[in-house]
């Protein structure tokens, strides 16, 4: 497995692995919705890859991208805004290798908290990030294709 950061050649790929994620996992949602907010969020805009404070990073495993994540640090904290590996390979330790250099990545701003933000029903993503340290601390909500949907905030302090 190899965690590196992402280049502009990744963004077809961190797309795909977003996409199957999506489909798999947000039932809530109708495949025309998913499909359309991918393509809007997951693009080289939507994740500038040279933006200060910005970290996006891809896995490989033989040669294939199977996840990637997006954080952004600002001041004392920063905001983990994408963290997905393709359904075909979660549950191999993929995400918590992809998080352990996020981390470690993000300490070197000097950040003192990190958020991760998901929507609130989404019961494998709290499952993940609270088996990593992660506590629920805030709600919001967020706008797709015209819905609202309820968001989770998990917070972890370093």
């Amino acid at each position: 497995m190899n965690v590196r950061a992402a280049t502009p050649d990744d963004f077809e790929a961190i797309t795909a692995v977003a996409r199957d994620t999506w489909h798999d996992t947000y039932d809530e949602l109708e495949a025309e919705v998913i499909d359309r907010t991918v393509d809007d969020w997951y693009t080289d805009d939507s994740m500038p890859l040279e933006a200060p404070g910005t970290v996006v990073l891809v896995v490989e495993r033989d040669g294939q991208l199977v996840g990637f994540t997006h954080a952004v640090a600002q001041g004392d904290k920063a905001d983990i805004l994408r963290m997905y590996v393709h359904p075909d390979h979660q549950g191999e330790g993929i995400g918590s290798t992809l998080h352990d250099r996020l981390i470690a990545e993000l300490e070197s701003y000097d950040v003192d908290r990190i958020r991760s933000i998901d929507f609130a029903f989404n019961e494998t993503s709290r499952a993940f990030y609270e088996g990593l340290g992660f506590e629920q601390t805030d709600t919001g909500e967020v706008e797709i294709d015209g819905e609202f949907y309820d968001e989770a905030v998990y917070t972890l302090e370093l």
